[in-house]
């Protein structure tokens, strides 16, 4: 089905509008009480979610093109999840963070079955900062370094260590971050600095020079090298076929660890299991460090750090410590488990690779229809659109975007744009993996007027 042909743009309303004096109490109630921590808030009241959508209190269902917080998978409300939930919190909710469950065990071993040796030990956590935060901290444990090395574009999380790492957003005005942080370009086709002679992306040369910078800067104490296989909030740009394997290389020629960020990219969302499995033909590159968060819990706080028995010896032996309150959690360990199980069960992966490939083609026909996008990018079902003034400067539309944002949401798709320097808005667009190919030409179809409708009212 083309997006021309997709069911009606406007989903039908499935509950009773809310009274206006009651959003009128809401949203006084949210101004005075919430402290903001980002962007403004979307401007509808949410009551509940049901598979690829959510409901507002007017009624509205809208279609979830970000998949809650890119982690609701399975989408909203899955039986089986709701099944565990109900089972494990009346049962083993939480324990005292020395004491261990089989639900615990149990997914650290069903995690390292999924994995390539060596990665088989596992740390279970709450958020994808608290994993990052972990496995620096193991990384500057084990290689008795300090130094990270990380890409610009960056996002790793908002605690100390990963924060220090990240660089899309917020670092201006908390003072100094931790000593010994390292940025490197990224690798982007789209917007190249650097050209081979024929005029292709020569990142092996942006590489090597960024490696040449780090070793300049170095003061004797690398640690670590921290990436996402594709840069989420650094506008879905993915590594180059290659780019890892030399990154690996660079790193372990100097004594570092090379730590994957998976928390967006895991558990089928690109159509492998693993980001870094790569593409057809490509070489898959084991990290020494994983970390996983979002897609790990579905929608509830479940991260994990993985690695090998080695570098975890080494670190024991040195003292490592990492206690949270949340540690080793039972009961989102259990949803932990029911994800691998819906996973391994509807083999999820086979499922996303055909998705993606749909919903990329729907995302090509838009692009030939609307000049405004000016690259399509991305992997399964994480993909990215790039808007731009014009196709031959590449200048960014920043300004389009959120005309975009806004107008697809009036229409019942809800989308996310990250707006980087040197980029025009990128939407990030991650629908549940249980997405039906209906729900994917909807989404389609929405876009479409959105951005006819935004292209015009910018235009005049």
């Amino acid at each position: 089905m083309t997006a021309a042909s997709s069911p009606a743009l406007v989903p039908s309303p499935v509950a009773s509008p809310a009274a206006p004096d009651d959003a009128s109490r809401f949203w006084a109630d949210a101004d005075r009480h919430l402290v903001r921590y980002g962007g403004p808030f979307t401007p509808e009241i949410v009551e509940s979610a049901s598979g690829s959508f959510v409901t507002t209190a007017d009624g509205r269902r809208v279609l979830d093109f970000t998949s809650g917080q890119m982690s609701a998978i399975l989408g909203h409300g899955h039986p089986a999840i709701v099944e565990t939930v109900r089972h494990q919190v009346a049962t083993l909710d939480h324990l005292f963070s020395g004491m261990l469950s089989r639900p615990v065990v149990d997914l650290a071993r069903r995690l390292a079955g999924t994995l390539p040796d060596p990665l088989e030990k596992v740390l279970l956590l709450s958020t994808g900062a608290e994993s990052n935060e972990a496995a620096i901290r193991m990384a500057k444990l084990v290689t008795g370094g300090h130094e990270v090395v990380s890409l610009a574009g960056s996002w790793h999380g908002m605690t100390h260590a990963a924060a220090a790492a990240t660089y899309s957003a917020g670092r201006r005005g908390y003072g100094p971050t931790a000593p010994g942080n390292l940025v490197v370009p990224v690798p982007n086709a789209y917007r190249p600095d650097h050209l081979t002679p024929d005029g292709e992306h020569d990142w092996r040369r942006q590489l090597d020079l960024a490696f040449d910078l780090v070793d300049v800067q170095s003061t004797g104490s690398l640690a670590a090298c921290i990436v996402e296989p594709v840069l989420s909030s650094g506008g879905i740009v993915e590594l180059p076929p290659g780019y890892l394997a030399a990154l690996r290389d660079k790193c372990h020629e100097r004594g570092m660890l090379l730590i994957l960020d998976e928390a967006q990219t895991a558990l089928c969302r690109t159509g492998t299991w693993y980001a870094f499995e790569g593409r057809d033909g490509e070489e898959p590159v084991v990290p020494d460090v994983l970390t996983l968060s979002k897609t790990l819990g579905a929608g509830l706080p479940l991260a994990a750090v993985v690695t090998s028995a080695e570098i975890e010896q080494r670190a024991h032996e040195r003292g490592f410590l990492f206690f949270t309150t949340h540690v080793s959690d039972p009961l989102v360990a259990a949803v932990g488990n029911t994800v691998l199980d819906v996973l391994q069960g509807e083999r999820m992966d086979d499922r996303v690779r055909v998705l993606g490939d749909r919903l990329r083609a729907g995302l090509l026909d838009l692009q030939d229809r609307h000049a405004a996008i000016g690259d399509v990018r991305g992997r399964g079902l994480l993909q990215g659109i790039e808007l731009v003034r014009d196709r031959e400067t590449k200048e960014g539309a920043d300004d389009l975007g959120a005309l975009v944002t806004r107008r697809a949401l009036e229409l019942g798709l809800h989308m996310n744009v990250v707006q980087l320097r040197g980029m025009g808005g990128v939407f990030r667009i991650a629908p549940p993996l249980t997405v039906s190919e209906e729900e994917l030409d909807l989404g389609l179809a929405i876009l479409d007027r959105a951005l006819g409708d935004a292209t015009r009212e910018l235009l005049g």
